[in-house]
């Protein structure tokens, strides 16, 4: 190979390596985006994180879901974040959100440090992107370096929120139609299902996977009548009406560690969302299962692979260059 070839293919793996594809446009994100323009962003963020996280340890499942919400609608642009105004309302106030979200004052605190140390600089969207890592390994989950350079929108989709976030009582078919429509794979949504590991989640949400008729799966045998213990203790927080807005925690035996405990979980079948149960329960051809396996069985393959989609889901449809704005209030476009 000539050395202007040898040259080329480098430049094709470095654009490839530092660049999402939206549409024809190359989206470039770069991890020491702030080393110049506002070097202690990084510190600020994961400082303010970590108190957060002292004074309430199950903050860190909700600033990971900020993110994830975010991402989910419109691409990774902070349009969460936008309280509502005339003419627009915010995805807060949306189903999956309304009641549901938290972790605004964590980063409305960081950003108002950032604009005091470097004004209108650092983008809500990367604060939000920070922050999840943050709080993921803060909890004993793994750490990834966070492509940063990401601007922030100037609208909300209250629509979209309603529409493209995952129910929680999706089957399998929808949930991996819905992270295919964000350019993530079935590695993908595995992986980042492993959120659940830490967070819990309202009666609301997880009523009709205790009360739903039981059902043979295809391990063979019924998982709820085996687990007759674990399903009273969900209906004693659960009752058949009632009591929404009690909560449960999404994995019993580790509730605020950022583990694989969720896969062993759904081997055993106590998942508590029926989204959670599905991966199994809905896997006729055992491929999925085999990855559920293999994260249950090696914590270090499941860390690897969720930082990995973590990153991969971080770059979901990001505005640069002059696109959007860097927002100087999180919660309002900038006048």
């Amino acid at each position: 190979m000539d050395q202007h070839k040898r040259l080329l293919l480098i430049l094709i793996t470095i654009l490839f390596n530092t660049s999402t594809l939206r549409g024809d446009e190359l989206v470039q994100l770069v991890h020491d985006y702030y080393k110049e323009k506002c070097p202690l962003a990084e510190d600020i963020v994961r400082h303010n994180v970590e108190v957060a996280l002292y004074k309430d340890p199950g903050l860190a499942a909700s600033l990971l879901r900020l993110h994830f919400h975010d991402c989910f609608v419109m691409g990774c642009d902070a349009s969460v974040l936008l309280d509502s105004v005339e003419g627009m309302q915010s995805e807060k106030e949306a189903g999956p959100n309304l009641n549901s979200l938290r972790g605004f004052e964590v980063i409305d605190k960081i950003k108002y440090l950032l604009e005091e140390e470097c004004p209108v600089t650092v983008s809500c969207a990367d604060i939000l992107a920070m922050a999840a890592r943050d709080a993921v390994e803060l909890r004993g989950g793994p750490g990834w370096d966070v492509w940063l350079g990401r601007k922030d929108s100037l609208m909300s989709s209250f629509s979209g929120a309603n529409q493209f976030i995952p129910a929680p009582n999706s089957s399998l078919e929808v949930l991996i139609d819905n992270f295919k429509q964000h350019g993530l794979e079935i590695e993908d949504m595995v992986a980042l299902s492993g959120s659940h590991t830490i967070g819990r989640a309202r009666c609301l949400s997880f009523r009709q996977r205790i009360y739903e008729p039981k059902q043979e799966y295809h391990y063979g045998y019924d998982r709820y009548k085996r687990y007759t213990t674990f399903r009273r203790i969900l209906q004693s927080i659960c009752p058949v009406s009632g009591r929404d807005n009690k909560f449960a925690p999404l994995d019993f035996e580790t509730p605020k560690r950022f583990d694989n405990h969720y896969f062993i979980n759904i081997l055993e079948g106590k998942g508590l969302l029926g989204s959670d149960n599905v991966l199994t329960s809905q896997d006729f051809d055992g491929t999925i299962t085999k990855q559920v396996w293999a994260y249950a069985s090696n914590q270090k393959v499941f860390f690897a692979s969720f930082a990995k989609s973590m990153i991969k889901m971080g770059n979901i449809n990001v505005l640069t260059g002059n696109e959007g704005e860097i927002r100087r209030n999180c919660r309002f476009v900038n006048a």
